[in-house]
């Protein structure tokens, strides 16, 4: 038998006419990728037409099928032939003969080969016993033979599947879990599986199985484009090696980035992880919603039956402003607009970082093909935001996929593109360098306790190697970007040249501790005059810990641990004697001194509620304030603290920044005032009528308000959330802080009320709060509170110690 082969060449059907043309077809250049793979299937499928024919001329009630890989037309090099030879049971020994005539020239030629002979109810019956193989079936094609045949076990399989669906699917996730664990993450391996990981070319299967079963679709934006790169990657690798193999090994790197006509080996992985990070992403939403199908359809008999019908409108909770959570996701309001509202984006990402919620693909759709640019600098509530969602621990980091996935970080942070799936050529890095960036700041988050800008901490962790997109010294590059970067998102002067000196010198500890003799006083006072100040010092600390343990677990050990201690102990004593500014040294203005002298007066509580609209009249280097401005002057009286915070909670009024002192009247003015100049902000809606809560105020401090009874029925009817695991807070006594007061530190997550409980806390130690510093750093609480003695003066240093920890019990509890 003769036939004419692609090139209009005249060719025998044998194993070696096949063999010179499929050779032929694999040697052209001008034809790659997608094309190259239908023709070289097409080839496939005519010589085995021909073997099929020949063997069984006029057969009935027999076909070939081409299932899996094969089924869908994508033959790379050295991929193997699934087959099926399907026929009615009518005659065995014919339907023997034949498999023998088609089999053995498929292993004369040395081609991988998955064969079946079954009957349409033996191919049914294994299937539904076997998920591999019901897969497989849904990509059925029909090569030769009787076609009816085909057809209808194509239609039986598919009906049958989506039938199955509800119980199927769950058994076929956990097959991509099994395999994800066992395999690692494509986007992120040095020489990944493009098969097997996360990512790779199964999981792209999976989501056309999940989308044939009609109960899910997977997005769909780029996924057919990933897929494409994946196989034409395989192609390549295929051709380089000359072998059937999946795994994109180190020193076939460059071979096959040459055969894709890329510049080098980290173009080609920069490819291949971009290809595994939209797959990978596509799962995680597909998977979701199948989830949420499923749970639907379990629930919703039961609800109809107790409702009498119809269906339940789903629940949905505020989160933030213009942002809820329906049906376990994080959604837009009903009356969002990200057109007008360039926060909505890190504000929804925030609220679903700091809830555990995954963001919905469409909310995230929404607001990127509304988004705008946030004007330079950010907003105080922008950088806020990204605070928040920088120390909102591990959730951090899907809630940045999901952004990413759909642009908007390179929106928000264009210099992000650069490090984008760029790969790290190092043993000890686990992850790409952008991923490395936020497992850095998810590192950081647990430190938010340890330091005192803990918002500078967790901005330097995203940025710390943002330079390694650039040529050169990329801690020299870095410091250049995060200056830039720091100042657009709104930092001052002086925050920006602390983030700036953290990114140029973030491996000097670790380097110096372990590399340099540390008795050499010449070594301590080098590192002391690069950071400059405690502040800093303790920053880097901080920063270097959490950029190792992101690296990998060869980065740090406690042995590392304790020589960075060492030196950051050496050179704090030599920073030592750069004294911190008093925050008891500010002077008050003259509208404190009128508020003041009227809270004299009148012996009742004075109260001024101001948001302020315009710019100040003169530029300040001090950070932009977030709410609104609350004066409060009250005469001076135990419990001021605790009845302040513990009204503002009940109205639900987050507390952005908190100062508390105690301003001396003028000559001839009896009695003592306590001056309360705070920033707070709505939870939700507008803000509540000054009067109302002045009026609350009085009743608080006269003891005729349960604010504790309050403020426990309303967490018992709405109970918070409990998404992020956060760090335990933190209590401490600051050493030879002041020389009036003892200085007590707090670090904690920030929650309604907190301020309430400490305020409450230090009353009954029986100390008096001289003076408060209370500030909110994405969600952190970051608060300093001066007491002393009821002689007004320092606590003794075990006392000190005592009313700390008591503290840090009653908060922990």
């Amino acid at each position: 038998m003769t036939r004419t082969d692609m090139h209009g060449q005249k060719d025998d059907s044998g194993p070696g006419g096949y063999a010179a043309a499929r050779l032929r077809l694999l040697n052209e250049k001008a034809r790659s990728g997608p094309p190259r793979r239908s023709a070289l299937a097409a080839l496939t499928d005519e010589w085995l037409a021909g073997l099929f024919a020949a063997g069984a001329p006029g057969a009935r009630g027999v076909s070939l099928v081409a299932v899996g890989g094969y089924g869908r037309a994508e033959l790379s090099p050295r991929s193997d032939l699934d087959l099926l030879l399907l026929h009615d049971g009518s005659d065995p020994g014919t339907v023997s003969k034949l498999a023998d005539r088609l089999w053995y020239p498929v292993w004369d030629l040395g081609i991988a080969l998955d064969h079946s002979v079954r009957t349409p109810a033996e191919a049914r019956k294994t299937a539904g016993e076997d998920l591999k193989v019901q897969l497989g079936l849904l990509d059925a094609r029909h090569i030769a033979g009787d076609l009816g045949l085909t057809t209808a076990l194509r239609t039986t399989v598919l009906a049958d599947w989506r039938n199955q669906a509800p119980k199927r699917l769950p058994a076929l996730r956990e097959l991509c879990e099994e395999r994800a664990a066992r395999q690692g993450e494509l986007q992120y391996l040095l020489e990944p599986d493009l098969k097997e990981a996360h990512g790779g070319l199964r999981d792209a299967t999976a989501l056309r199985a999940v989308a044939a079963s009609w109960l899910a679709d997977a997005p769909r934006e780029g996924l057919a484009e990933a897929r494409g790169r994946l196989l034409d990657v395989r192609d390549a690798l295929h051709l380089a090696t000359g072998r059937a193999t999946d795994r994109l090994a180190l020193q076939e790197q460059d071979q096959v980035a040459a055969e894709l006509g890329l510049l080098d080996a980290d173009a080609l992985l920069r490819q291949v992880y971009e290809a595994a990070r939209v797959i990978a992403y596509a799962g995680d939403v597909t998977w979701r919603e199948v989830g949420r199908v499923l749970r639907s359809r379990s629930v919703r008999p039961r609800l109809r039956a107790m409702l009498g019908g119809g269906k339940p409108a789903p629940e949905r909770s505020p989160l933030a402003e213009g942002v809820v959570e329906q049906d376990g996701e994080v959604v837009l309001a009903r009356a969002a607009r990200p057109d007008r509202d360039p926060v909505l984006p890190l504000r929804a990402a925030a609220a679903a970082a700091q809830a555990g919620l995954p963001l919905n693909l469409h909310a995230v759709r929404r607001m990127a093909a509304g988004a705008r640019a946030l004007p330079s600098p950010w907003p105080a509530e922008a950088r806020q935001q990204l605070i928040t969602l920088l120390g909102s621990g591990r959730p951090t980091v899907d809630v940045w996929e999901a952004l990413e996935a759909e642009g908007l970080i390179s929106l928000l942070l264009p210099d992000w593109d650069r490090v984008r799936c760029r790969p790290q050529r190092n043993a000890v890095h686990l992850w790409t360098v952008d991923r490395h960036l936020i497992e850095t700041a998810v590192r950081a988050s647990a430190f938010t306790r340890r330091v005192s800008r803990p918002d500078l901490l967790l901005v330097a962790a995203l940025l710390h190697d943002i330079g390694k997109g650039w040529p050169g010294d990329h801690s020299v590059a870095g410091e250049v970007i995060a200056r830039d970067v720091a100042a657009r998102i709104g930092f001052d002067a002086g925050d920006v040249t602390v983030v700036a000196t953290l990114v140029r010198h973030h491996l000097l500890l670790v380097e110096t501790a372990t590399r340099r003799d540390l008795d050499d006083p010449a070594t301590v006072r080098s590192v002391a005059e690069a950071v400059g100040s405690p502040g800093t010092l303790e920053l880097l600390h901080a920063l270097t810990e959490a950029d190792a343990l992101a690296t990998g677990p060869a980065a740090w050990s406690s042995w590392r641990a304790s020589l960075v201690a060492d030196l950051v102990k050496r050179v704090a004593a030599v920073l030592a004697g750069q004294a911190p500014r008093d925050p008891e040294e500010a002077a008050p203005t003259a509208q404190h001194e009128r508020l003041a002298l009227e809270a004299a007066a009148t012996g009742a509580p004075v109260l001024s509620l101001r948001a302020q609209t315009e710019p100040p009249a003169e530029p300040s280097d001090d950070p932009e304030p977030l709410g609104v401005e609350l004066l409060i002057a009250v005469p001076d009286q135990a419990g001021v603290l605790p009845a302040v915070a513990g009204v503002l909670a009940m109205h639900r009024l987050t507390v952005r920044t908190a100062e508390l002192r105690s301003l001396d009247l003028p000559d001839g003015v009896d009695g003592s005032v306590l001056l309360l100049d705070w920033r707070v902000a709505a939870e939700y809606g507008s803000l509540p009528q000054a009067a109302r809560l002045r009026a609350d105020l009085v009743r608080a401090l006269d003891g005729s308000l349960d604010i504790s009874g309050r403020l426990a029925e309303r967490d018992a009817a709405y109970p918070r959330r409990r998404g992020v695991v956060a760090p335990p807070p933190r209590v401490t006594v600051a050493p030879a802080a002041s020389r009036h007061a003892t200085v007590i530190e707090v670090r904690a997550q920030d929650a309604p009320g907190l301020l309430f409980r400490i305020g409450r806390a230090l009353e009954d130690a029986g100390v008096n709060v001289r003076s408060a510093h209370a500030g909110t750093l994405g969600a952190n609480a970051v608060d300093a509170f001066y007491v002393t003695s009821g002689e007004g003066l320092p606590l003794p240093d075990e006392e000190a110690v005592s009313v700390a920890r008591k503290l840090e019990e009653t908060l922990r509890a």
